[in-house]
């Protein structure tokens, strides 16, 4: 009798011995030293998105042992099944149409700068100051950022102004990291810490001392830096004027 135990235990537990049915290759459960950013920024997703997917409004709460889903295919009913607004149907203009003239306004089409935390409407190039001192050529590191040499204990600076939303080491990875949010769609990122300076929700101005430069993937001194906007990272280079490298 005592082999039919632990299936008679099982069977009492309602299925304690097998996986959850919610998770999936899509689905994510949070850990004890996760947020909402370092999910977002393991799995290339923009934190809006992820907040969205999952309904965790304006507060963005998550708790260890939540399941988050990762794609929009994948989340709840209750926000897929929300309405959307009917298309309005075509119909010829009221009045005569406009001379083609003004259809080539130089204003339509141009791109609108990223609005920046304590900035007002920065182009990429200007209010950005370099993260570290070079000690050397910068490295591009493949998936975006780059890998900026130096000295061990040296000054890491946040780039811009923004607010510290992660501080740990819970991203493999990237050794003691901390990421700054710029914007609601700007973030960046800064790895290989020895030590930090800051704490997440601190406010901080561009050049601030937010921690020290630790030792880099091959053990070298070493700062490695990246920029996000929407949850993918793009060239740092046109963020900065050439007088800081």
């Amino acid at each position: 009798m005592r082999v039919w135990i632990p299936l008679v235990m099982c069977a009492a537990l309602a299925g304690g011995c097998a996986a959850p049915a919610e998770l999936t290759p899509d689905t994510y459960v949070v850990q004890p030293e996760d947020t909402l950013y370092s999910i977002a920024w393991r799995h290339d997703i923009d934190f809006k998105d992820l907040a969205a997917w999952n309904n965790l409004g304006p507060a963005m709460h998550i708790e260890p042992g939540q399941i988050l889903f990762l794609t929009p295919a994948h989340a709840p009913q209750t926000l897929r099944a929300m309405p959307v607004p009917p298309a309005q149907p075509q119909r010829p203009p009221a009045r005569a149409p406009q001379p083609a003239a003004h259809a080539q306004d130089p204003g339509v089409g141009k791109p609108t700068p990223l609005p920046d935390a304590g900035m007002q409407n920065p182009a990429p190039s200007t209010g950005w100051v370099w993260p570290t001192r070079s000690g050397g050529n910068p490295a591009a590191v493949a998936g975006g950022g780059i890998l900026i040499p130096g000295a061990l204990g040296q000054d890491v600076m946040a780039a811009a102004p923004g607010k510290v939303v992660y501080v740990g080491s819970g991203l493999r990875g990237y050794g003691n990291l901390v990421i700054i949010k710029h914007s609601d769609v700007l973030l960046s990122a800064y790895a290989h810490n020895r030590d930090v300076a800051v704490k997440e929700g601190q406010v901080v101005k561009s050049g601030e001392r937010i921690g020290a430069m630790g030792l880099g993937p091959r053990r070298a001194p070493a700062l490695y830096f990246e920029i996000r906007v929407n949850g993918k990272p793009v060239d740092v280079l046109p963020y900065f004027r050439r007088s800081n490298f």
